[in-house]
């Protein structure tokens, strides 16, 4: 059963091709993945968590630190858009996304080594980027202070807040170029884990031909099994024959009134430390 569902997630194959490399029917071939599916993603919590502790902490903050020399950074955060079949129902229009096709909008947040430590698969493709966030649990422990002194670097579709810093619009001055460029080098782990986990596991760049229940859980075991992978040190897949490419959500239109925020975290650290940075 484990095999034949780790043959699906990483061929993308139809569930006859895996049905038939194992015998099965298709209507067995599909109760096995969503069976199997639904086991593997009931241990996201013991393999996809944010680092609890304060050494846990600032062992992240040193990693995400040695990258571009952003400090105090605990995560990076973005959504990408994983395909499925019309979900069916009156309610099947919300999960078109902008560009056309149906998807569930998958928000992540990952460490400077590409593990996953947080991760939501349950919104529809139309859903942007920053509604997710703004109702997710993780922004919850933000706003309660658990994460003292700790910043979150998104792009320009998330509001910019004490914690959560995003890239200066139009810079003017060479520290505001410094951030953007430190900022961006820096949030590039969240763009890079996204690319892993679609070559790993195929099924998530091709599209998933599951009812959309099953589809949620095989997001969320492939994140499992992206960790496990990590933690024992598993090669990452190579580039060549590279599957789709990552698809950037960050908005279309810019939060330029974020700028008026002159107290902000971001002022203080381009006017305080980016702006004492060599080049």
């Amino acid at each position: 059963m484990i095999l034949l569902a780790l043959r699906f997630y990483a061929s993308g194959s139809f569930l006859i091709t895996c049905g038939d490399f194992c015998g099965v029917s298709v209507a067995t071939a599909s109760r096995i993945v969503k069976k199997v599916s639904e086991a593997i993603a009931g241990l996201s919590r013991k393999y996809i968590h944010m680092p609890c502790s304060e050494e846990a902490q600032d062992r992240t903050k040193r990693e995400f630190y040695d990258i571009a020399r952003f400090p105090r950074v605990i995560e990076c955060i973005d959504c990408t858009h994983i395909r499925l079949q019309s979900p069916g129902g009156g309610d099947a229009e919300f999960f078109r996304n902008r560009k056309g096709y149906f998807s569930l909008n998958v928000q992540a947040i990952c460490n400077a080594n590409l593990e996953f430590m947080d991760l939501v698969a349950r919104w529809p493709g139309s859903t942007h980027d920053s509604t997710i966030f703004n109702n997710s649990r993780v922004k919850s422990r933000l706003d309660s202070g658990e994460f003292k002194k700790s910043y979150i670097l998104g792009d320009s579709g998330y509001a910019l807040s004490s914690y959560m810093l995003t890239p200066v619009s139009s810079p003017r001055t060479q520290a505001e170029s410094l951030f953007n460029e430190s900022q961006i080098r820096t949030r590039n782990t969240i763009e890079r884990a996204f690319g892993v986990l679609k070559r790993r596991f195929p099924v998530l760049s091709m599209g998933i031909r599951l009812s959309l229940q099953t589809a949620m859980s095989v997001v969320i075991a492939c994140g499992v099994l992206h960790n496990i992978a990590i933690r024992q040190k598993d090669t990452e897949p190579p580039l060549e024959g590279e599957l789709p490419a990552f698809e950037s959500n960050e908005s279309e239109e810019s939060t330029d009134f974020n700028e008026l925020f002159i107290n902000s975290s971001r002022s203080f650290l381009v006017n305080n430390y980016f702006s004492n940075l060599n080049n």
